[in-house]
């Protein structure tokens, strides 16, 4: 099994070279719409007389849209989405560099007084919203050029996933609206994920954050909102603030394969009587915790034992390498 990493989320990947195969929290998309697509004009006229209908000012969307035109890049880049294959461990050597671990160490240093404070009110620790930070956006430092506006508008008159994206265009509306950003300043992905945190707009609908409570949930430029967006969307996908996310194993001889599946449950103390046991050959933890195990590639002593924080991980982002990357960066940041 090979990873296949698309532009759509290898923002980082295509800018750094050694972060996430994956830049936001992955959102259902629509099926293709059927209808002839309307000019641009016309249909930026229609979508101004929904948007005006369900309350957003006639200001903010012609501050927004006034000057938008179809984005050929935008379009070019959904349309052929350039794959690049790493196998699981080049992956995770690109994505988890030393110079990566050496920076989310001094940030959760540089950053620990409001990160306790946020992980005291969402139950998440602080080693793992620094892991997300840096796969994410290389901790705040790309967070993509695009207007976000703008490109949602292409993909949304486009009509390959029109529905979709026309929803995230008017979710965007509306975060202008409530001048928690301006529109100048609305920046993002091509795709329309936005911020330090790299949300959809509905993603910062449902669990953006004011944190320092200025009166803006700000994903930007503000950490204290960055690192509690973050924290709310663990928190309510179902965090667990007392454990961890899992730990590489080792099988031995003969084990049975067909239980290497996230649809496989059992206890440690199961694992343990079937002879999994960890790298060196030392007992597995004495908890009490549901666990399932994971080979990502097609290494087969790269397994490793998951529990339920790295399933919320995946509602973050559907990609067992992205889940994966995320606990590694983050034992290893909490190593100081």
């Amino acid at each position: 099994m090979r990873f296949v990493v698309r532009a759509a989320g290898a923002l980082a990947v295509l800018m750094l070279g050694a972060t996430a195969g994956c830049a936001q929290p992955v959102e259902p998309q629509a099926a293709p719409a059927e209808e002839e697509q309307l000019p641009f004009a016309d249909w930026l006229a229609e979508l101004k007389s929904e948007a005006l209908s369900k309350g957003i000012t006639e200001e903010t969307f012609e501050a927004a849209l006034s000057t938008a035109q179809p984005i050929p890049r935008v379009i070019e880049l959904d349309r052929s989405q350039p794959e690049f294959t790493l196998t699981f461990r080049q992956y995770l050597t690109r994505t988890v560099p030393k110079s990566r671990v050496d920076t989310g160490r001094r940030l959760l240093r540089e950053n620990k007084e409001i990160l306790e404070k946020v992980s005291k009110e969402f139950e998440v620790q602080p080693r793992f919203l620094v892991a997300f930070w840096g796969i994410e956006s290389d901790f705040g430092r790309i967070t993509g050029g695009f207007s976000v506006p703008h490109a949602l508008a292409t993909l949304a008159h486009d009509g390959r996933r029109s529905q979709f994206f026309r929803g995230e265009l008017l979710n965007a509306l509306q975060i202008l609206d409530e001048k928690h950003i301006q529109p100048h300043r609305m920046k993002g992905s091509w795709a329309g994920a936005m911020g330090q945190t790299q949300f959809m707009p509905s993603s910062f609908l449902r669990f953006a954050v004011d944190f320092d409570k200025d009166g803006r949930r700000d994903i930007w430029t503000t950490r204290d909102d960055v690192f509690a967006s973050a924290a709310n969307y663990l928190s309510r996908s179902g965090w667990k603030g007392d454990q961890t996310w899992g730990r590489a194993v080792r099988l031995p001889a003969q084990f049975d394969r067909s239980l290497i599946s996230l649809e496989v449950t059992k206890t440690l103390s199961e694992w343990q009587a079937l002879g999994v046991r960890r790298p060196d050959g030392r007992d597995l933890p004495v908890a009490d915790l549901e666990a399932s195990l994971v080979q990502p590639g097609d290494d087969k002593n790269d397994v490793f034992i998951v529990y339920d924080n790295y399933r919320t991980t995946l509602k973050w982002n559907r990609s067992t390498y992205f889940a994966l990357a995320v606990g590694h960066l983050a034992d290893r940041i909490g190593q100081q």
